[in-house]
């Protein structure tokens, strides 16, 4: 169960990529894998212009939350842009970015080895 301020943090997140239809949005749980962060959304966008779009709508919305020190990295270009809001790190990318980087692969364990053999 999440504490209702990281409940509420993910619930704005999802809603706010939703409201402006970002593509396959996923969110990977990460508490005790990593430190950095106890969940990550990964989210599309259908070009660079939505992916800015998305992210910038996404800063706002956080933002009016009162959250602060939020961390942003690839505005410029917004091919990947990633969103740093503490607890919670979201990735937006374009699809060719995301099937290249296939973040979603790394971190998740449900995944099947694909060179297993069975």
């Amino acid at each position: 169960m999440l504490p209702d301020d990281e409940s509420s943090l993910i619930h704005n997140i999802l809603k706010s990529l939703d409201d402006d239809q970002a593509q396959e949005i996923l969110t990977i749980d990460l508490r005790g894998k990593t430190a950095f962060a106890d969940y990550m959304v990964v989210a599309s966008g259908r070009s660079q212009r939505h992916v800015g779009a998305v992210a910038d709508h996404l800063l706002r919305s956080l933002k009016s939350r009162g959250l602060k020190n939020i961390q942003v990295e690839g505005l410029p270009n917004c091919d990947w842009v990633l969103v740093d809001a503490g607890d919670v790190v979201v990735h937006i990318f374009r699809p060719e970015v995301r099937d290249f980087y296939n973040l979603e692969k790394m971190w998740d364990v449900d995944i099947p080895n694909e060179s297993a053999v069975t």
